[in-house]
């Protein structure tokens, strides 16, 4: 049996991670090395590897990660402001977890 990854133990609630949201399909919580002063990671449940991962049935996903991200700025504030979304592909790209996540970053004062 595959041993689990970090995001897939994180989302099934394996850790003591805080969720800042959840539902059935993803979960959001702030990344431990913050690159802004808002910087939340949204993490499928399930378990796909990296953006060259997706495959037909991933593509409601993606888009409920994008919307998910978009309530989360505005939760946090930065939704007028201005924020980054961001997909790290495979190594070269900044990938380091291979499990698929996007970045939110946000709250730079400009």
């Amino acid at each position: 049996m595959k041993e689990k990854c970090l995001f897939c133990s994180i989302a099934s609630g394996d850790t003591d991670t805080e969720f800042l949201f959840e539902n059935e399909s993803v979960v959001v919580f702030r990344d431990i090395h913050p690159h802004a002063p808002v910087h939340l990671l949204i993490v499928p449940k399930k378990h796909i590897r990296s953006i060259n991962d997706i495959v037909a049935e991933d593509h409601s996903l993606l888009g409920e990660m994008i919307v998910v991200a978009r309530d989360m700025a505005a939760r946090e504030g930065i939704s007028t402001s201005g924020y980054k979304l961001l997909f790290n592909v495979e190594r070269g790209g900044g990938q380091v977890i291979f499990h698929l996540h996007l970045h939110l970053l946000g709250g730079w004062k400009r």
